[in-house]
């Protein structure tokens, strides 16, 4: 793997769509989707990625019918129940990005379990978004920064490096590839800030299918590419 490629973001789309041609709920696309998270977590392992975010639930899925709110509140849960030791084995820490206390108190329970079990693992980081929206991100940043001048903590002269120790993600690096899947070509409000200079890919193929093999392609499309940040050829 080529050491330009260190941190690799997907939004997962298409799970619902993906229920519907198989004649089954929204929920049992979710389902199938977490069995993809962690297989692609476990890829993305193997391949030496240092980092990978995950879109997992945004701060407007809260618009979705009562049903399947709870169900996805529920899935980490039953995601991390059957997952966690292979996520063990693969030396995977998890991680979380989000308004992660506005999540229900037994969600939140299953965060922190999470975070914990992995916390002296070594390898990959596996960034959850779950209750996330970038816009959200960087005017909670931009409250937190104001209120630091209030108190006195720091001088009113912002930089961009700065600026960056204010966000969710602080500890990770840019975002080098954004995956879309379904066929779908917006951001949703995904890591706005983060991928300012990333390579972006977009595949129709639903989530529940974007396996190991269809992540290295992207992986190889990305590879071909000369990445310039704002310079001349």
């Amino acid at each position: 793997m080529s050491d330009s490629l260190n941190h690799v973001a997907i939004i997962m789309d298409g799970n619902g769509r993906w229920a519907k041609l198989h004649g089954k709920d929204r929920s049992y696309g979710h389902r199938q989707g977490a069995t993809t998270m962690k297989n692609l977590a476990v890829k993305a392992s193997e391949l030496n990625i240092k980092t990978l975010s995950l879109y997992a639930f945004s701060t407007e899925n809260w618009k979705r019918s009562e049903k399947e709110v709870n169900y996805l509140m529920k899935l980490p849960g039953l995601f991390f129940d059957q997952y966690l030791k292979e996520i063990m084995e693969a030396n995977i820490r998890v991680r979380f990005i989000g308004f992660i206390s506005d999540l229900p108190k037994a969600t939140q329970k299953v965060v922190a379990n999470a975070i914990s079990a992995t916390k002296n693992n070594t390898g990959m980081e596996l960034v959850l978004a779950v209750n996330y929206g970038s816009q959200q991100e960087i005017v909670h940043a931009v409250k937190s920064y104001a209120n630091d001048v209030a108190l006195g903590y720091r001088e009113n002269d912002l930089e961009v490096n700065e600026f960056e120790n204010y966000l969710m993600t602080k500890e990770y690096s840019q975002v080098d590839l954004l995956i879309r899947t379904s066929g779908e070509y917006r951001l949703s409000n995904f890591l706005l800030w983060q991928i300012s200079y990333a390579e972006l890919y977009f595949t129709p193929t639903l989530f529940p299918d974007f396996d190991g093999d269809q992540f290295e392609s992207a992986i190889n499309d990305y590879q071909s590419r000369h990445r310039r940040f704002g310079g001349a050829e």
